[in-house]
C-alpha cells in the first residue's frame, strides 16, 4: 500500500486546479488581502443571505469597507430590485378574497425602514441596544421606497398588511408608527410589536408567536417580507418568503 505522502502527491496530480488553490490557501484565501480585493467578503455576504453564516454579531473588520460600498453605490438597490420582481411576480400570479383574511407580513427595520445611517456611523458594529433604541426613537429612519411600492400595490389589491416588529412596544411604539406614517406606511391593519411577555426571546420565537395568532384570528399569510432569516423562519411563515438583503447586521 503507497505510504500516506504519496497518496497525498498523487491526489494532488489528480485534483483540478481550481480545487487544488482552495485546499493550498485554505481560510487564508477568504477575506481580501487588500482594500481592492473584496472576493473574499463577497463570498461571506453570499454565505449571509443563504443563512450559512448565523450567529455573527458585527461585520468582519475586513469586509466594512465592502460592506459600505455595497449598500451606497448601487449593488444593494439593484438586488432589492430583484426581489421586488420576483415578489411583483408572485403578486400577480393571487388574489385577495372577498372575505378580507388574505394576509401579508411585513418586518420594518430594514425592510420598511432604513437603518443604514446608524449603522454606518457605528462602523457596523455589534447591535447596541441602548444606542439603537436612542436612534429609533428619532422617528427619523428613511422608508425603502421600493418596498413601500410593493406595500401600496398590496393594499390597492385588498390584501390586509401586518407590520410585525421586534421593536419594543412601550418604549418604540408612538415613534415607529409616526415613523411609518411620514414615509408613507400608512393604512395598515395592525402594528404588532414586542410586549413585555415576549422581552428576551429570540426573534424567531416572537414572530412565530405573533403569526400564529393571525392564523388563529383566520388569516391567511399569503407572503412574508423580510431582511432576516428569522423573520422568515418557525411556524405559519406563510405561502411565499422573501428575503430583502441585508450584510449589516444579524439577528437571531
Amino acid at each position: 500500500m503507497a505510504s500516506l505522502a504519496l497518496q497525498l502527491v498523487l491526489f494532488a496530480l489528480v485534483l483540478p486546479p481550481h480545487l487544488l488553490v482552495s485546499v493550498s490557501c485554505a481560510k487564508s484565501c477568504f477575506w481580501p488581502s487588500s482594500a481592492h480585493d473584496d472576493g473574499g467578503c463577497l463570498s461571506w455576504r453570499v454565505m449571509v443571505e443563504a443563512n450559512n453564516a448565523r450567529g455573527w454579531r458585527t461585520v468582519p473588520a475586513p469586509c466594512v469597507g465592502y460592506v459600505k460600498g455595497y449598500m451606497t453605490r448601487g449593488q444593494y438597490g439593484r438586488d432589492l430590485g430583484s426581489v421586488m420582481e420576483q415578489v411583483s411576480a408572485y403578486v400577480d400570479q393571487i388574489a385577495a378574497a372577498d372575505d378580507g383574511l388574505d394576509a401579508w407580513i411585513f418586518d420594518i427595520d430594514d425592510t420598511c425602514l432604513s437603518n443604514l445611517l446608524y449603522y454606518q456611523a457605528k462602523r457596523f458594529g455589534a447591535y447596541d441596544p441602548l444606542a439603537f433604541k436612542n436612534w429609533a426613537s428619532q422617528g427619523a429612519c428613511p422608508g425603502i421606497p421600493a418596498v413601500l411600492q410593493l406595500f401600496m400595490t398590496l393594499q390597492d389589491k385588498g390584501f390586509k398588511l401586518f407590520l410585525l416588529s421586534g421593536r419594543d412596544e412601550e418604549t418604540l411604539g408612538s415613534c415607529t408608527s409616526e415613523n411609518l406614517e411620514s414615509e408613507g406606511f400608512s393604512g395598515y391593519e395592525r402594528l404588532l410589536m414586542r410586549t413585555p411577555d415576549y422581552r428576551g426571546q429570540s426573534s424567531s420565537v416572537f414572530k412565530s408567536a405573533m403569526r400564529k395568532q393571525l392564523v388563529d384570528e383566520g388569516y391567511r399569510i399569503r407572503g412574508n417580507v423580510g431582511d432576516q432569516w428569522s423573520d422568515l423562519q418557525g411556524d405559519n411563515v406563510g405561502d411565499r418568503v422573501f428575503k430583502i438583503p441585508n450584510p449589516m447586521y444579524f439577528v437571531p
